[in-house]
């Protein structure tokens, strides 16, 4: 469905992405995981037809600045990290609708049905800028799905959530029957939500593509989840080494990640704060590793 092959891209005289390849095939949920200025988002305004760059197929088909047309722009939706730069119409039934609208799709109650879905039908006749960060998320997530594209790209999406509205995401994630491509930092959020991860390092390539399961073994971090009531299950994660920072070393075809700074621990079996208190931003880990074969 999605391939990239030897992509390069750069931003006046600064590499952003360097040689990156990865396929996506239909159906996966795939997790973008990085430093801050790594390249994740970039890849998805690439993806979304927004920056130009060689080597992007999309079903085959190569995709330029010439190619791109509205039958693109029906299947691929994305999701920014700050909703307020999506919200331009005076309500949230005509932000909804707006793309119904565009693409020449009848109404019906399509609108009334999805803001049933997302719980936020009493919202429909407000200003969408006046709502919160998680129920602006919420109307810019609706407003993509009615128009029902083939994939789905997430940009940093629980930022502006409460962990009641993060809990809501990952499970509604988890049951959406899209592609997903989805950046983040949360750790937790990945591995409830997703199967494979793709790795950027600073040097913005990709330094590891696989099982996020390897991959946290590979960095010295295990898992259990957690179940509260405010959703079906939260990831808890941790370190089960005997030390205050996490410096691990594995060796594998020279490819390297190193994150510095301080390192944030969660003991098992200990809740201290739904959802954030687990969430473990790549910038403030601190490790250096290189893959190897031999794990």
């Amino acid at each position: 469905m999605i391939k990239i092959e030897n992509l390069n891209y750069k931003y006046e005289d600064e590499n952003i992405l360097n040689n990156i390849s990865f396929q996506i095939k239909k159906g996966e949920k795939v997790i973008l995981l990085g430093s801050n200025g790594s390249g994740k988002s970039t890849i998805l305004r690439i993806l979304a037809g927004l920056y130009f760059s060689n080597g992007y197929f999309f079903n085959q088909k190569e995709i330029t600045k010439k190619s791109i047309n509205k039958e693109f722009r029906k299947k691929v939706g994305i999701l920014f990290q700050n909703p307020e730069s999506m919200i331009f119409n005076p309500t949230v039934y005509d932000e909804i609708a707006f793309s119904l609208r565009e693409f020449n799709i009848p109404l019906e109650d399509k609108v009334e049905k999805i803001a049933k879905t997302f719980g936020i039908t009493t919202l429909l006749k407000k200003n969408p800028l006046y709502l919160s960060g998680g129920e602006k998320q919420k109307v810019i997530l609706a407003s993509i799905l009615i128009y029902e594209p083939e994939i789905i790209l997430l940009d940093e999406p629980t930022t502006a959530m409460d962990p009641r509205t993060t809990g809501w995401f990952i499970d509604f994630l988890i049951d959406l029957n899209k592609t997903t491509i989805l950046a983040t930092h949360d750790l937790s959020l990945a591995y409830e939500t997703s199967d494979r991860a793709i790795v950027l390092d600073e040097s913005h390539t990709i330094i590891f593509d696989g099982d996020i399961e390897e991959l946290f073994k590979k960095i010295g971090i295990q898992t259990y989840v957690m179940r509260t009531p405010e959703t079906k299950a939260y990831p808890t994660i941790y370190d089960d080494l005997n030390q205050e920072k996490l410096e691990e070393t594995i060796v594998d075809n020279e490819a390297k990640l190193k994150i510095m700074g301080d390192t944030m621990r969660t003991v098992a079996h200990e809740w201290r704060q739904p959802l954030n208190a687990i969430s473990l931003e790549a910038q403030n880990l601190l490790f250096s590793y290189e893959f190897s074969d031999d794990g």
